[in-house]
């Protein structure tokens, strides 16, 4: 679970993250970092499909300036997960409570 976000931190399950992360199921990956920077792209989440989630939330920053390319959520779309792509605040929010039941990756940009 999410305990809070903030410009740059996050606390997931009371560890303090100050880098871009995805939050598995099972683990956190910290540091994440993207291929192009501001763009995620279909190479960026072949881990991710890998997981066989059932959505997949994209925290695109605080301000949203991430971007989704068309090939990216074509790639998602085409494994059968579902895509949803929000601001980190709000990311953080619909993945704490999708979380509780469904299968749930967050790929959340801490900054911008």
């Amino acid at each position: 679970m999410v305990d809070s976000y903030e410009f740059g931190e996050i606390i997931v399950d009371g560890k303090t993250y100050t880098s871009d992360v995805i939050l598995f199921p099972d683990r956190v990956v910290s540091d994440w970092w993207r291929r192009e920077g501001h763009k995620l792209s279909a190479e960026d989440v072949k881990d991710i499909v890998a997981a066989k989630p059932e959505v997949v939330i994209v925290g695109a920053g605080y301000s949203g300036f991430l971007q989704v390319p068309v090939k990216t959520k074509h790639l998602l779309e085409s494994e059968g997960i579902e895509l949803l792509v929000l601001n980190t605040t709000k990311a953080c929010r619909k993945y704490n409570e999708l979380c509780k039941t469904k299968r749930v990756v967050a790929a959340l940009h801490l900054t911008c």
